[in-house]
């Protein structure tokens, strides 16, 4: 019998779980069909590979030197095919664009660019409110390039594998009705806004974290906190119901104003990442190139964004 990966998978397992009985249910085998196999295992390998008595199974010299090899056998065998498979997915011979994001104001803007940039090109998108989701389909070769948001200093998803180049870096504004009694302040502590209902878009990341966090030092615990669509975000605010947090890049929106808030207690951060061995890669500094011209496009639509940043040298895009 030649050896198999499975036959390495299933000596890791017996030695992972102890016995053969508990094994055999984590591979979900039959006992007796499990032990036929080890035997022809042990065969092949010229001995027995463990210990087996009524308190279970413990590997031999001879089975510690065969999991020893399965420990760098097998995960450079997991890594082999999904190389592979990130590699089949990338792999075209017509340039294209798929793209990743999260929700966000920026992903029309860049598919726009992209398109006028190079007509032949395919785009395609795909959203998710989760930056896990996004960056594992980026690191599967399922997306060439990922739009996604991280709040504050926070590490992106995948950051050993993938690349992640910024974008730009928004301080969080509040968003307030246009008649709200604070709509014409320049700067507002959090702490005015601490007896409002507040919104938000969700998320997987540590963002509420840190808005909870934020509100904490200025000295209150938020009411309550609405997590929804953006469009749900908005009618919330425009009705009084909630006052809501977005990026300073939010585009104007009829009966909304933006403001900062004073101190900068929250930022987030637009990442374009990208998995260093796709063909895509080629293409990463073109496409890093038209999303932050997108994102200065964002930024310069907004009055009290542009006004706010000569102020502030460390948010906005970088030079």
């Amino acid at each position: 019998m030649d050896l198999e990966l499975r036959h390495l998978r299933t000596v890791r397992a017996i030695a992972d779980e102890g016995s053969l009985t508990r094994a055999a249910a984590a591979l979900g085998l039959a006992q007796p069909a499990l032990s036929s196999q080890l035997r022809r295992i042990e065969k092949a390998l010229g001995g027995p590979l463990f210990d087996r008595d009524h308190t279970g199974a413990r590997p031999t010299l001879l089975g510690e030197l065969v999991l020893e090899r399965a420990r760098v056998v097998l995960p450079a065998m997991r890594q082999l095919q999904e190389d592979a498979v990130r590699f089949a997915n990338s792999w075209n011979r017509v340039r294209r664009f798929r793209l990743g994001a999260t929700h966000g104001p920026l992903l029309g803007a860049l598919v726009d660019r992209l398109a006028a940039a190079e007509p032949a090109a395919p785009v395609s998108t795909h959203t998710s409110w989760s930056v896990d989701e996004i960056s594992s389909l980026l690191a599967a070769g399922r997306l060439d390039h990922a739009l996604i948001g991280v709040c504050g200093e926070s590490t992106p998803p995948r950051d050993t594998e993938l690349v992640w180049q910024s974008v730009g870096v928004d301080p969080v504004f509040v968003m307030l009705p246009e008649g709200h009694p604070l709509a014409e302040e320049d700067e507002i502590p959090l702490a005015r806004l601490s007896h409002e209902a507040w919104t938000d878009v969700p998320g997987d990341g540590c963002f509420a974290d840190c808005f909870t966090a934020a509100c904490a030092r200025a000295g209150f615990t938020p009411l309550s906190v609405f997590e929804t669509d953006t469009a749900s975000c908005v009618h919330l605010v425009q009705v009084g119901r909630a006052v809501g947090l977005c990026r300073a890049t939010f585009p104007p929106t009829p009966g909304l104003v933006t403001r900062p808030l004073a101190g900068a207690p929250l930022s987030w951060r637009h990442l374009l990442g990208h998995h260093p061995g796709s063909p895509a890669a080629g293409a990463a500094a073109a496409v890093l190139g038209h999303a932050r011209a997108a994102y200065r496009e964002a930024a310069h639509r907004s009055d009290s964004y542009r006004a706010w940043l000569d102020g502030h040298p460390r948010f906005g895009a970088p030079p």
